[in-house]
């Protein structure tokens, strides 16, 4: 197949007319359609209804806790063994908090920042001066947003089909003390969903030895860490293991939560780390809460404990569909002609599209005119600065079949269109 770029003036021209009318008609039809945020489908949710239904008048943990009452800051050990199912994390080595991750990552810079991470750890505020992070990109906005609110730098790196360029992160880790942490989300990463490889594990669990900071920390958000898409699934090295062999334990601060695997606003909430870590954001937790909600930590436990791969696949049913339906979309209407590329992941909640350089914007805006809600093109990157402008993340999982199709029929014609527009403008 001749690729657009290749092809001459007039027949470009053609095909931009065609296209027009199209996306004319488009416009004419009141579409209110959503690809925004990747939230789970109400048939998802559905999966977890048995949550209502644990306690049946026993309110008493394993080791005795009334789980109605106060205390208890760790969680309750039920909960905590969730965790380790999910997390590959030790149960010992788990706090539990609320239904959001994201909390847990604002306390986690919030006590590096002002207090330090563990006893002996200089806060990273002190002395003042430039504090940093390394930002694989294109990465998870709220990663973003969340560091710029604490007043920290992002230096980017690029994110490989293995994880970030790790040649680039060690030279800013070794050279710069000002870079105090990198973010990972290290299976099915937002948006791109690649996943680690061991051996770029095994780097990460080296960098705190590498860096001139001697309070460098690795934030692990793996949010994804179960939602397979493929069986039997592809397997994330283990960053605990990695950190014990390389003795940089206190360094690792991993996250997780059951946000996409029961109800989403729900949920319980995972960190785990070195126990000089644990002890540090408990003294900070004791300071706001006397214990999180531990009746929901116990009926979580009760509904998933020894059954999350078999409730994950349940979800795959629901999402493989969709994503597929994206993938078959994408290359129907966009392969071969050489102005797209896109991910095709086994697991996660998002695909990433590329387009040309200095068109996202463009099509982003020709989608929303259309009736198509995107996320905002440069959201990948911080600040909402993508450089080249290219990249697009389509987040499949909440619409309903229809209306999904014809959202990829929407963002095609956008991308076929704005592509056109600017190659017979040259």
């Amino acid at each position: 197949m001749t690729t657009w770029p290749e092809l001459g003036t007039a027949e470009r021209a053609s095909i931009e007319q065609q296209l027009r009318t199209s996306f004319t008609r488009l416009t004419s039809n009141r579409l209110s359609l959503d690809l925004t945020r990747g939230k789970p489908a109400a048939s998802q949710l559905t999966l977890s209804e048995g949550l209502d239904h644990q306690m049946n008048g026993d309110y008493l943990s394993r080791e005795g806790t009334d789980v109605r009452n106060y205390g208890g800051l760790r969680g309750i050990i039920e909960a905590r063994e969730l965790g380790e199912e999910i997390m590959d994390v030790p149960a010992g080595n788990i706090l539990i908090a609320g239904n959001s991750s994201l909390w847990l990552m604002h306390l986690t810079l919030e006590t590096a920042m002002r207090h330090g991470l563990w006893a002996s750890a200089t806060p990273w505020a002190n002395p003042a001066g430039e504090v940093s992070v390394i930002t694989p990109v294109p990465g998870y906005d709220r990663h973003f947003a969340l560091t710029d609110s604490h007043g920290i730098g992002m230096r980017n790196v690029p994110l490989r089909d293995d994880g970030p360029d790790m040649n680039a992160v060690r030279e800013l880790v070794k050279s710069d003390a000002s870079v105090k942490a990198i973010w990972c989300v290290p299976k099915y990463a937002n948006p791109t969903g690649c996943i680690y490889s061991d051996s770029i594990v095994d780097q990460i669990a080296e960098l705190p030895k590498l860096s001139k900071a001697d309070n460098f920390v690795v934030l692990w958000d793996n949010a994804y860490a179960v939602h397979d898409l493929v069986f039997p699934p592809p397997k994330l090295a283990s960053l605990f293991k990695a950190a014990q062999k390389a003795g940089t334990q206190r360094h690792m601060v991993q996250f997780g939560s059951t946000s996409k695997i029961t109800f989403a606003g729900a949920g319980i909430s995972f960190v785990g780390s070195d126990e000089s870590v644990l002890k540090r954001l408990e003294e900070r937790i004791g300071l706001i809460t006397v214990g999180f909600d531990k009746l929901n930590q116990l009926r979580h436990a009760r509904f998933l404990g020894g059954r999350v791969a078999a409730h994950m696949r349940q979800h795959a049913q629901i999402l493989k569909p969709k994503f597929d339906l994206v993938i078959r979309k994408l290359n129907d209407d966009l392969g071969g002609l050489g102005i797209a590329t896109w991910t095709e992941p086994a697991g996660g909640y998002f695909v990433s599209l590329d387009v040309l350089p200095g068109l996202a914007k463009k099509i982003v805006a020709l989608a929303k005119s259309a009736g198509l809600a995107l996320t905002a093109a440069g959201a990948t990157f911080p600040y909402g600065l993508d450089p080249e402008d290219r990249n697009i993340r389509i987040a499949p999982t909440f619409a309903e079949p229809d209306a999904l199709e014809a959202a990829m029929d929407v963002l095609t014609l956008c991308v076929r269109l704005a592509t056109l527009e600017r190659l017979n403008a040259r």
